[in-house]
């Protein structure tokens, strides 16, 4: 594994590797090394994995805009072919081209649609809004506003 920090394998050694959780805590607790040295090994280890998920959801968002491009261009030579045939079946040795009926609902600007066949999406909560509605001086019952300590790693 190439690292950009090197990591002690004794720390290592007490966190599951597929999952990052601490397996052996009373192991880590008494190795025999610096307080400083385990938190900076802990924390280098955070700034390489956070590091790796940038770079593979960069390579995530790379291979879905090649997809799409890709999806689209099919889909313009599909409509390319499909004009060029005229309805036409076409077959090589290497290639079958055929068509099948298929039924699609297309629905107008304004149309009126019963509430029956209307589907509804769960409400979502405005996290944000209601954050400044409770710093305004507003309460709501079962809500509250929790301070929390993040850690920062740099």
């Amino acid at each position: 594994m190439a690292n950009l920090y090197e990591i002690n394998d004794d720390i290592l050694s007490c966190v599951d590797m597929e999952t990052g959780e601490v397996i052996d805590e009373d192991k880590l607790q008494q190795l025999q090394m610096k307080f400083d040295e385990k938190v900076e090994g802990i924390a280098c280890w955070i700034k390489n994995l956070l590091s790796d998920a940038a770079a593979i959801k960069a390579e995530k968002d790379n291979l879905a805009e090649r997809e799409k491009a890709c999806k689209n261009k099919a889909e313009s030579l599909k409509r390319y072919l499909q004009s060029a045939l005229g309805g036409e079946k076409f077959k090589t040795a290497k290639v079958s081209i055929s068509y099948r009926k298929s039924e699609s609902v297309e629905i107008a600007d304004g149309a009126k649609i019963p509430d029956e066949y209307l589907k509804y999406l769960e409400p979502e909560v405005k996290k944000t809004d209601l954050k400044k509605a409770i710093k305004s001086g507003e309460t709501f019952e079962g809500v509250s506003l929790v301070e929390k300590q993040n850690i920062q790693i740099k």
